[in-house]
């Protein structure tokens, strides 16, 4: 058994067959439909393999990171966040999702300048 996550090696070498089964289109489209379902720990477990495969890839990375938000993994949100709007500054939604997360974990000031060019970003100025 492994200690740091409470499974054993069949239970990992089995989710691995089950969420790890299929193409890349396949994967990808039963992530989204785990997601879509709010199964948000599933679809992460059929994405993180995704995300290794294609890490150049923003569309997975960035549903991973959102199903890890909503399943309250917030550390592993942030993580991914911060490869997607390192890779690319303008990425608008990842730059407004790295805000909230760092929001949700009570790291506001962090948080502050990510929303501040989310919200630049999205056309959404303050009016004087």
């Amino acid at each position: 058994m492994d200690t740091t996550s409470g499974t054993t090696t069949y239970e990992a070498t089995r989710d691995f067959a089950y969420y790890g089964h299929g193409t890349q289109a396949e994967r990808w489209e039963r992530g989204q439909m785990f997601f879509a379902a709010k199964q948000y720990a599933t679809a992460a477990r059929v994405l993180v393999g995704l995300v290794a495969e294609v890490p150049e890839q923003t569309g997975p990375r960035l549903l991973l990171a959102r199903a890890y938000y909503h399943s309250a993994q917030l550390r592993r949100a942030e993580s991914e966040l911060r490869v997607i709007v390192e890779r690319d500054p303008v990425e608008h939604y990842a730059r407004l999702m790295l805000g909230r997360t760092l929001e949700r974990q009570g790291r506001h000031a962090e948080a502050a300048p990510h929303l501040r060019l989310a919200s630049a970003l999205a056309g959404d100025f303050p009016e004087d």
